[in-house]
């Protein structure tokens, strides 16, 4: 499609030479030969009448002139994304789309992976891209990079719309040989046991659970520390310790290891999972039916256990 004598598709090409700042690397983003992404630059070159890139000691980098566009060019790519998305209805079982969604360990384990494996059946062309949260999440949605954040309601960012996509309980979890987690516990019991725990990051941000009971004044004595959720079990079986676990990554992790869990002998609150995602794309059909797919999903682990 062209503009004004310009090849559109020569924006994402520029984008991706520009961040990349490599032809070879570019090309294998955009899945073409490195031939076919060396052409594209030459035609970039002679659209705009200017290098782009330029070679110095075996190194591209920007020409001044290419650095401006970069902010127009970005723009005017989310743009046009929200545009296609905006005006073509959505069918899962013929789209090609790419969603990109960032999430923990522990809402990829739970609800990514059967949902992947449903949607293998539903919508057979779709692609998942799956990132883990990071310090640029926000500017990402902005950006239009990212299609949905997973995020419990506490890391919420009000500038951005949200929905409510599950509530998930806590429970105590542990080996199953382990006597704490066959019968109802007590506090004292469960205070006097090592406990392994999660800090999220280079940042090493406490959990949901964490910071819940640091808010009720109570601690725990920890004996490990994991940087995902999913790690949480290998520190569990064959001792004594116990974890405070989301229920759905109990019941999902009981599947693969030798775990049992009880419920916690005090009132806990409740975790809200959101989605978050850009106003452009509040009407996007497609993500409309992603998130509904996804709260499907996550009610049925619970009901597949009661």
């Amino acid at each position: 499609m062209r503009f004004k004598g310009l090849d559109l598709n020569l924006l994402v090409a520029f984008e991706a030479l520009l961040e990349t700042r490599s032809v070879s690397r570019a090309a294998e983003r955009m899945n073409l030969s490195q031939a076919a992404m060396s052409s594209a630059l030459g035609r970039l070159r002679e659209y705009f009448g200017d290098e782009i890139l330029v070679v110095e000691r075996k190194r591209m980098f920007p020409t001044a002139f290419a650095e401006s566009l970069v902010p127009q060019v970005r723009e005017c790519l989310r743009h046009l994304g929200d545009l296609v998305a905006a005006t073509r209805s959505f069918d899962p079982a013929t789209s090609r789309r790419t969603f990109r969604v960032v999430a923990s360990d522990y809402v990829s384990a739970v609800l990514l992976v059967p949902l992947a494996a449903h949607l293998v059946n539903v919508a057979p062309h779709l692609r998942l891209e799956i990132l883990l949260p990071n310090e640029l999440i926000l500017k990402q949605i902005e950006d239009g990079t990212v299609d949905l954040l997973i995020t419990p309601e506490d890391y919420v960012s009000p500038e951005l719309p949200a929905v409510l996509l599950y509530e998930e309980q806590h429970v105590v979890v542990g080996w199953r040989e382990n006597p704490l987690v066959r019968r109802p516990i007590s506090e004292t019991e469960l205070f006097d046991s090592g406990h392994v725990t999660v800090a999220i990051g280079n940042q090493r941000i406490a959990a949901f659970g964490d910071r819940q009971l640091e808010n009720m004044h109570k601690s725990r004595r920890i004996e490990v520390t994991v940087p995902s959720f999913t790690m949480v079990p290998w520190f569990l079986n064959n001792t004594q310790r116990l974890a405070i676990m989301h229920e759905r990554l109990a019941l999902v992790m009981g599947q693969h290891f030798p775990l049992a869990h009880v419920a916690l002998p005090f009132p806990f609150p409740v975790l809200k999972e959101m989605a978050q995602f850009r106003f452009a794309r509040a009407k996007d059909e497609g993500l409309t039916w992603l998130r509904q797919e996804m709260k499907t999903f996550a009610d049925r682990i619970v009901r597949n256990h009661e």
